[in-house]
């Protein structure tokens, strides 16, 4: 029998725009692993107009389908920045999702390709939402645990789809869990005294009431302190202050600590509550029938949250051996035993070694692998 064809078109349209977004549920909806994002969530997180990253990056949607029903998304970015400051020339894919079919995710991929060529790109990334400082990585391994808040979740067969259509292996992300525990708190005190150097480190929490100030300082450290990493793109202003606000009504101050050197900023922990745990009951809507019966699920769900997202940890080169960032993991982990939590530290890179020893000393289990794909784009 002879395969209907499949055409891909880019999406312009509003009405496009909310199928790309819903296309997922079909994709998923027998995994039972998988967390619904809030629609109100990807409709800003992909509006030009509101988005800081199209300040100075662009990207496209685009669909696949088949005898009229979408069968496939993917989305095509370029980031200007990155390029420029890895002397590169890439593009990168993301937001890719698609039916158990190598013609389909192929025109997808073909029609991403085709909108970096034009661009000038002679590589193609992915799947990158962006750019590493988002959601990225496609799940090889943890299939059957779900999403931690901002991390991806996808089936099984993606890799299978995208190896076929000739992407390689590029570098693997790990994500660990961890179950804070007294004796995991006495093996890392002595560490952090013996390391501490006698000067005045302040550590404090996140302030709120000044979060785009704090916000400001944060990114500062990171864009210092990861500058070095794989796959880094520093943080605007814009884009800083951007997910702090979207970011900050689930911070918990307790977690999310900036320590201080004569008032500069040093070093940083972010950690904050899973909010994934609530939302994959809500099916991705805040309201049904005009009421907030989904928003009035998430606050009661959200209350009840005992898992965490141990998301970024960030220390100058200058204080990397002065024993900060074994302080600060050691107070968001007294806090974590203090309220019963445990939960996922993620993303760490394949190559750091010492982060990932470090991890694995304080008794965390490697249990989910991400990795990023790479390929040529044919003149």
């Amino acid at each position: 029998m002879t395969a209907h064809p499949i055409s891909v078109v880019e999406v312009r349209s509003r009405s496009e725009r909310d199928e790309f977004i819903k296309f997922p549920w079909r994709i998923y909806k027998n995994d039972r692993a998988w967390v619904p994002p809030l629609i109100i969530e990807r409709r800003s997180f992909l509006d030009r107009n509101k988005h800081p990253f199209y300040q100075h990056g662009d990207a496209a949607l685009f669909l696949a389908k088949r005898d009229d029903q979408i069968v496939g998304r993917i989305m095509a970015s370029d980031d200007p920045n990155y390029n420029a400051l890895h002397n590169s020339n890439v593009g990168c894919f993301g937001l890719f999702e698609s039916i158990d079919d190598v013609d389909v995710a192929r025109a997808l991929f073909e029609s991403a390709a085709d909108w970096l060529r034009r661009r000038g790109r002679t590589e193609i990334m992915g799947p990158i939402d962006y750019s590493t400082n988002y959601v990225c990585g496609l799940l090889i391994d943890g299939f059957e645990y779900p999403p931690t808040l901002l991390t991806a979740h996808n089936p099984p067969y993606y890799a299978r789809l995208i190896e076929a259509c000739g992407f390689e292996k590029e570098k693997d992300w790990y994500a660990w869990w961890f179950v804070p525990t007294t004796p995991s708190l006495e093996r890392l005190r002595p560490i952090a005294k013996a390391r501490a150097r006698k000067r005045l480190v302040k550590i404090r929490p996140i302030d709120l009431r000044h979060l785009t100030d704090d916000s400001r300082r944060l990114s500062a450290v990171f864009n210092e302190a990861w500058k070095n990493n794989w796959g880094f793109v520093p943080f605007t202003e814009a884009e800083a202050e951007h997910m702090a606000k979207e970011m900050r009504p689930v911070i918990d101050p307790r977690m999310t600590l900036i320590a201080e050197v004569d008032d500069a900023p040093v070093a940083f922990v972010i950690c904050v509550p899973d909010i994934n745990v609530a939302l994959r009951h809500v099916n991705g809507r805040l309201t049904r029938f005009g009421l907030p019966i989904g928003l009035l699920q998430l606050l009661y769900r959200r209350s009840k949250i005992r898992t965490v997202r141990f998301v970024a940890l960030g220390v100058v080169e200058k204080y990397r051996r002065a024993g900060i960032a074994e302080m600060l993991v050691l107070q968001v982990m007294e806090e974590g035993v203090r309220r019963g939590f445990s939960g996922e530290l993620s993303m760490t890179l394949e190559d750091n070694l010492l982060m990932n020893r470090f991890i694995e000393g304080l008794g965390a289990s490697k249990y989910k692998t991400y990795r990023i794909y790479r390929r040529p784009i044919t003149l």
